[in-house]
């Protein structure tokens, strides 16, 4: 980050109050900082602040009266190494996907010959609105990383989508994309994430609590380094925009080892984040079950261990990761199936772990490789983890 020239837009959004300690952040770190405003966001943090914060002058418009001096769109536009609008209001999302350039951020966008990240914020509903999906949906074809929304409580009193990722979250992505850039361009990465769910009969199924989170996490960090990613997930809520992740939906263990067979040859990185099912019925009724008084028994049967095939395939060229949740002897049960199953590296979380497991925005997790080396990652996000993963996965492709 040391001398690293950045743009930081700023659009009107209640989340712009964050912007002055992403500032603060990105100004520690050595980054040299200029802040652009568009008129809205003025309603929400002065340009007085953000001055103090980034020691220069902001730019609102585009002469300023009082000195008589303009701001050269242009010369900025040249200048930055980075352009980043945190926060990106669904108005201005608007603006940069049909080019509507009535404001001097719009300008600089539009001059800007350096890579362009966005930090999206808005209500639940505008979130996930058509237009808006199309709108970052054509940003991202054309380039620009989107730092994807984080759920929770909104403005509105509303809670999903759309609070602005926090300022630490943004200063570690655009740290790791000055760090990495795209050290893993032309690399093929196939990640699994979700549970599976396995049939009972037309109506119920045996699965787990596995959101799909972490393996969403890491296939966007993958692509974010420029890996071409093919992401098999079971039944989840997500959804990825990235354009070099090609997305493979599955529900079964069965499907799931045969879309990651599909493709597993062809992979140099392989991460197993997914939850697939140990067990299902052995048989699937046609039709619906209907409730008796008298007991009911399924039996179950193991179901296909898509780590373990892979292990035994695996070429000297592939590296293969797989992920164990465990509830007790943690180590023990991680570091066998590290062995058993020819693994590089096993990523063990705890459900004793307070944060960590099914559900949650957070993880902890201890890696552990077949060269004996330990890594342990306190609770952090799992988008802060995934960063952390794919970091230590890179350093040890190197050796």
């Amino acid at each position: 980050m040391q001398g690293k020239k950045i743009i930081l837009g700023v659009t009107g959004s209640i989340a712009a109050y964050k912007s002055a300690t992403l500032v603060r952040l990105l100004v520690k770190a050595g980054a040299e900082v200029r802040v652009i405003m568009t008129p809205s966001a003025k309603d929400f943090i002065t340009p007085l602040t953000m001055s103090v914060v980034s020691k220069h002058p902001v730019g609102c418009d585009y002469f300023n009266p009082a000195d008589g001096t303009w701001n050269n769109h242009v010369d900025l536009g040249c200048w930055a190494d980075l352009l980043l609008i945190a926060p990106l209001s669904a108005s201005t999302l608007s603006k940069m996907a049909t080019g509507n350039c009535d404001n001097l951020l719009m300008a600089v966008y539009l001059s800007a010959r350096c890579p362009v990240m966005v930090a999206p914020a808005m209500d639940l509903d505008m979130w996930k609105h058509f237009t808006t999906r199309q709108n970052i949906d054509l940003l991202v074809k054309h380039g620009v990383r989107v730092i994807q929304p984080a759920a929770g409580e909104l403005a509105s009193g509303l809670v999903g989508e759309g609070r602005m990722e926090e300022p630490e979250t943004i200063f570690n992505t655009v740290n790791s994309f000055f760090v990495n850039g795209l050290s893993l361009s032309g690399v093929k990465a196939l990640v699994s994430a979700g549970p599976t769910y396995e049939a009972i009969d037309p109506v119920r199924y045996i699965g787990n609590r596995s959101t799909g989170k972490m393996g969403f996490a890491v296939a966007e960090e993958l692509a974010a380094r420029g890996a071409q990613v093919v992401l098999v997930t079971g039944p989840t809520a997500l959804h990825t925009q990235h354009p070099a992740i090609k997305n493979v939906t599955v529900e079964s263990a069965q499907q799931m080892h045969d879309a990651c067979m599909q493709h597993f040859t062809h992979c140099q990185l392989i991460v197993m984040a997914a939850a697939v099912a140990d067990y299902k019925p052995e048989y699937a009724a046609e039709q619906k079950i209907k409730k008796k008084d008298a007991a009911l028994s399924v039996h179950l049967t193991p179901t296909i261990d898509i780590l373990a095939a892979m292990g035994s395939q695996k070429s000297a060229g592939q590296v293969l990761i797989g992920f164990a949740l465990e509830t007790e002897q943690e180590k023990e049960h991680a570091l066998g199936k590290l062995q058993r199953k020819n693994l590089d590296h096993i990523v063990l979380n705890s459900l004793n772990d307070p944060g960590a497991g099914f559900g949650f925005d957070t993880n902890k997790v201890t890696v552990f490789s077949k060269d004996g080396a330990v890594a342990e990652f306190s609770t952090r996000t799992k988008k802060e983890l995934a960063v952390d993963l794919v970091d230590l996965i890179s350093r040890s492709n190197k050796k």
